[in-house]
C-alpha cells in the first residue's frame, strides 16, 4: 500500500542520516525524535488515510472483578458500567459465558431497528402479516399472543417483543427482516461482532435455550448501550404498558394489552433513592436462571448500565440488582 511505501522511504532516509551514507560531511548534532505514533506522520498522508476512530475509546474496560467478589451478590455474574466515563463500578464474572434467555431480544430489537430502518417514523408503521413462525409451544415460553394471519405494525411487534417478552413477536420480526430465523441470527452475530461483543453467539431471536446461544455480562453491556442510542428502542423499553390494536386473519379487530416485565418500571420494585429507571429487559429460562439488564440515571443526569445474570429466582434477581445499583449513589 502507498502508506507502507511511504513508511519504507522514511525508514531509509533515517538510516541514511544515521549512517552518514559513507559521506565525509559532519552530521548536525541536532536530534529530531521519531514520532511516537504513526499518525504523527501527517505530512505524508492525506487526512482521510491517517485518522481513524479508536474503537471502544469511550467504553468501560474490565480486566478483573471490581472491586472483587461481593458475597452479597448471589447471581453468577453482575456488573455496573458508567455511560458518562469509562468506569466500572462493580463487576463479578463479567466475562463468563452464560445463557441470556430473553435479554437476547435487545439484540433482536437493535437488528430490527437498523436493518428495518425503523429510525424513520413511517417505517415503524409498516404492516406485517405474521405466519406459522409465531406458533411456539415450548413449555414456559413467554408470548404476546399473536397468531398466524394477524397483521400488525413493526412498532406493535417491537412492543410485543420487549414488554411481555413475546417469543412469537421475536420470530415474526426475524422472518420479516431476513426471511427465516437462521439468517436473522447471522445478522445478530454480525452486529455483535461489529460492536465488540466477541464472546457472544446467537442462534435465535428470542433466547429459548440452546447450548450454542450464549453471551457475557460485559457483552450485554456493549449490546444494551448500543441499543439505547436508538430513540425507538429507548421509547419501547422505557414504556410500562402498551395496547396494540390490529387485525386477525379474518380481518376482524383484535386487541392485546402488554405490561413491561421489568418490575422497576411497573413500580413493583422500588429504585434506590436518587436513581430513576430509563428502561431494561428481563430474561428467564431454567438454564439461564433469572436475568435483567437495564439503564438507570442519577439526579445529576449521569447514566449507567447494570446487568445481573443467572440469579436463582426473581426475588434474588431484584435483590442483587438493587444491591449493585446502590453502588451508584453510595
Amino acid at each position: 500500500m502507498r502508506y507502507h511505501r511511504i513508511l519504507g522511504i522514511v525508514g531509509l532516509v533515517i538510516c541514511l542520516i544515521l549512517t552518514g551514507c559513507n559521506q565525509k560531511e559532519t552530521v548536525s548534532d541536532t536530534v529530531y525524535p521519531l514520532p511516537e505514533r504513526l499518525d504523527e506522520l501527517s505530512f505524508f498522508v492525506p487526512v482521510y488515510e491517517r485518522r481513524a476512530e479508536l474503537f471502544a475509546a469511550d467504553l468501560c474496560v474490565v480486566s478483573s472483578d471490581v472491586p472483587g467478589q461481593d458475597s452479597s451478590i448471589k447471581a453468577e455474574a453482575a456488573a455496573v458500567f458508567s455511560l458518562d466515563d469509562p468506569s466500572t463500578l462493580f463487576a463479578k464474572n463479567a466475562f463468563k459465558r452464560l445463557y441470556p434467555a430473553s435479554i437476547t431480544k435487545v439484540m433482536t430489537a437493535l437488528v430490527a431497528i437498523r436493518h428495518g430502518n425503523l429510525s424513520e417514523a413511517q417505517n415503524m408503521q409498516e404492516k406485517v402479516t405474521v405466519g406459522q413462525e409465531t406458533i411456539i409451544t415450548e413449555p414456559g415460553a413467554t408470548l404476546c399472543h399473536i397468531s398466524p394471519g394477524d397483521t400488525l405494525t413493526m412498532e406493535q411487534l417491537l412492543y410485543g417483543l420487549m414488554l411481555p417478552s413475546g417469543n412469537d413477536a421475536g420470530a415474526a420480526i426475524a422472518v420479516h427482516i431476513s426471511g427465516n430465523i437462521q439468517d436473522f441470527a447471522e445478522l445478530m452475530n454480525q452486529e455483535a461482532k461489529a460492536i465488540g461483543a466477541t464472546d457472544t453467539h446467537f442462534v435465535n431471536p428470542h433466547g429459548l435455550h440452546d447450548e450454542q446461544h450464549y453471551t457475557t455480562a460485559y457483552d450485554l453491556y456493549l449490546i444494551f448501550q448500543e441499543a439505547m442510542k436508538e430513540p425507538a428502542f429507548r421509547q419501547v423499553v422505557g414504556t410500562s404498558s402498551y395496547t396494540a390494536e390490529f387485525l386477525d386473519a379474518q380481518g376482524n379487530a383484535k386487541s392485546q394489552s402488554w405490561n413491561n416485565s421489568n418490575q422497576y418500571l411497573t413500580g413493583q420494585q422500588p429504585m434506590p433513592s436518587g436513581l430513576s429507571i430509563l428502561g431494561g429487559k428481563t430474561g428467564t429460562t431454567r438454564a439461564a436462571g433469572s436475568c435483567l439488564i437495564m439503564e438507570s440515571q442519577d439526579e445529576q443526569g449521569h447514566e449507567y448500565v447494570s446487568v445481573v445474570m443467572k440469579s436463582e429466582n426473581r426475588q434474588t434477581l431484584y435483590q442483587d440488582m438493587t444491591n449493585i445499583i446502590q453502588k451508584i449513589v453510595n
